[in-house]
């Protein structure tokens, strides 16, 4: 089975307020042009949450820290 990565242990690893990264990935998941892996990988009603080593990951780490 794959490792999970939740937004919760992201956050902490960012030192980021999980609100805040709540409201940036929201931004840019609206933006599928900019953002298409992390659109992809966006299902509704389901918590955040990427498979370790995804391109999702390495775009919501880098859409997170900005």
């Amino acid at each position: 089975m794959s490792d999970i990565i939740t937004l919760k242990a992201l956050c902490e690893e960012l030192k980021i307020d999980p609100r805040e990264a709540r409201e940036r990935l929201r931004a840019a998941v609206s933006d599928a042009k900019a953002n298409p892996e992390l659109a992809k990988a966006r299902k509704p009603r389901t918590p955040w949450q990427w498979v370790k080593g995804s391109k999702a990951l390495e775009s919501a780490k880098s859409v997170i820290s900005q």
